[in-house]
């Protein structure tokens, strides 16, 4: 029976099974089977769930203990690439979702704050100890790294190498987080960092990481700055932005560079330009979040650069999510207190799907540098 019916006929219970059961056994995964990346089945109407709401049906009924995966990662993993995604029909509430992404601006400047307060506002205690000395809550750089501390610190080494970083400029870093980069680019670089971010949590640390450091850390919106800097750097804020406001984003940085300077964009992407929101990660993670494409971010950077280097180390993040989970797992005694279980579910699902998309190579990790064309041309560190 074809999926595309599911949603139009009532089935038997029996056959919500064989229709899930012959959907996964496409990408080598069993129900109730022997194998890490097997599914444990508690309730039985997982399957008319997942088959009726997909990704969101997914997700909550793993949150609401109805089954069971010891390797989430290697079970997503299967699952795109075998792209079941595609297979399954799209709930109502997915397509206004995604109809209304087309239509609103969901990231609007009253409504950016929102993945400040319910994502990166969840709790310092969590994240500091999930992530390396330098809270770096983006992908590390693995070419020749052997701990997620040397992965994060050579990330950090090679962006301020691409933006050829010297004594006395003036840096501004947008989405700064918890100031890590900042902290790094004044210690090692001798530069004056500007770094703002959404998050008043974020805005602590940071400002308490930084001090004595020639870093100012503001809490406001981009589209509020205005100013002149020598080079501008973003990592992992890009993905906040939104179509609506990609154009506004590169008008932003534009009247904030100054005419010989460069900048740094680090985002996760698509493979497709359409409105990439997952409804479970939009929903438990990152509110109004949206990946760009390549088409994305070269329409709306063209009129105000040249595109110097893009470069691509997504599968990179595959590891360090796994690093995340497993310093995550490692932690909870230490949190416990504060979450709830059903959270320690949410948090550790979103790092395994995560890490088994970019496994699958479903999505990327791209740092573009951008310049107003240098005639010699750009030499770009690696």
């Amino acid at each position: 029976m074809s999926t595309s019916c599911i949603e139009d006929i009532e089935l038997q219970d029996d056959n919500w099974f064989r229709i899930a059961s012959e959907l996964l056994n496409r990408a080598g995964i069993a129900v109730n089977g022997s194998a890490p990346h097997d599914i444990q089945v508690k309730n039985p109407l997982f399957f008319k769930r997942v088959l009726r709401q997909g990704s969101m049906g997914l997700g909550e009924s793993y949150m609401d203990g109805w089954w069971h995966c010891d390797r989430l990662d290697i079970f997503f993993h299967k699952v795109l690439r075998a792209g079941l995604e595609n297979q399954l029909p799209r709930h109502l509430k997915d397509t206004l979702r995604i109809a209304a992404a087309r239509l609103l601006n969901l990231q609007s400047k009253k409504r950016a704050w929102i993945v400040g307060k319910e994502h990166y506002d969840l709790g310092n205690d969590l994240f500091s100890r999930m992530l390396d000395p330098f809270m770096q809550y983006s992908c590390g750089y693995w070419k020749e790294a052997a701990t997620l501390e040397d992965a994060q610190q050579a990330k950090l080494k090679m962006i301020c190498e691409k933006l050829q970083l010297k004594p006395g400029m003036r840096v501004l870093d947008i989405g700064c987080g918890w100031g890590g980069l900042a902290q790094y680019m004044a210690l090692h670089y001798g530069v004056s960092v500007t770094g703002v971010t959404i998050s008043a949590e974020q805005q602590k640390m940071a400002q308490a990481r930084c001090e004595g450091l020639d870093v100012t850390i503001l809490l406001q919106d981009y589209r509020e700055l205005n100013d002149h800097f020598d080079r501008i750097v973003s990592v992992g804020m890009f993905e906040h932005v939104g179509p609506k406001n990609y154009a506004t984003w590169f008008d932003v940085v534009d009247r904030n560079l100054k005419p010989n300077g460069l900048v740094l964009l680090h985002t996760i992407g698509s493979q497709k330009t359409d409105n990439n929101v997952d409804p479970w990660i939009n929903k438990y993670i990152f509110p109004n979040g949206c990946l760009p494409s390549v088409q994305h971010i070269a329409h709306a950077s063209e009129a105000h650069f040249v595109m110097e280097d893009w470069h691509n180390f997504g599968a990179d993040y595959d590891r360090t999510l796994m690093e995340w989970h497993k310093r995550f797992i490692g932690s909870w005694p230490d949190i416990a207190e504060n979450y709830s279980e059903r959270f320690k579910k949410m948090f550790s699902y979103y790092l395994n799907a995560c890490a088994g998309a970019f496994r699958a190579r479903d999505i990327q990790l791209w740092q573009v540098v951008f310049s107003r064309g240098i005639e010699k041309g750009l030499r770009v560190a690696r």
